[in-house]
């Protein structure tokens, strides 16, 4: 996969992408960019997670994301913040996800200094296989490697072994196992490798 990154649009809006062309599964005259998520993107962003968190559910019958994860305003909020980042084609968001610098809920046995962290990863149904969740982790192992960070961090329900595969097969490791209220999590880490 060849990522370039390249300048974002122009004005308040003005922010770094990355173009994802080669050999995604998608046709090479259809480029998918990076960029930080709005307050604008919340409508895009609570039907990516919804439509990724109903699948899931109908595929094994797991719950996603509970306690108003997907509520607009929650969503909205976290957007503002700065805290998603989605992934477009022809000006479509095809996927998303949470990138954070802080995990107190599902890490809190670890200073975290040295560490990003990523939730809510999920993909529109239409772009499933295209290499859209690969890129957005790519995205997030180099935004943290610009911060500083040693580690990419995450968790995921324990019992998805698909999605632990999907992790696995991107280079994270298994950290541990921990229970955090309803969800018993694997917590995976990456070692971001440095310049």
């Amino acid at each position: 996969m060849s990522i370039r990154a390249h300048a974002g649009r122009s004005g308040a809006r003005r922010h770094a992408a990355i173009q994802l062309v080669g050999r995604l599964n998608y046709d090479a005259a259809r480029v998918a960019s990076i960029r930080q998520a709005t307050g604008d993107d919340t409508r895009a962003l609570v039907e990516t997670l919804t439509e990724a968190a109903s699948w899931v559910e109908r595929l094994d019958g797991t719950t996603m994301w509970v306690e108003g994860e997907l509520e607009e305003q929650r969503v909205r909020s976290e957007a503002e913040a700065g805290l998603f980042v989605v992934a477009e084609i022809d000006g479509q968001v095809v996927g998303a996800i949470r990138f954070q610098l802080e995990d107190r809920l599902f890490w809190p046995d670890l200073d975290g200094s040295d560490s990003a962290f990523v939730h809510r990863l999920a993909v529109r149904r239409a772009n499933a296989g295209q290499g859209i969740s690969t890129a957005l982790l790519h995205w997030a192992v180099d935004r943290a490697r610009s911060l500083g960070k040693r580690y990419l961090r995450l968790d995921c329900d324990a019992d998805r072994p698909r999605l632990r595969d999907l992790y696995e097969r991107f280079g994270f490791r298994l950290h541990s196992y921990r229970q955090v209220g309803a969800y018993f999590v694997s917590r995976y880490e990456l070692q971001i490798p440095q310049p």
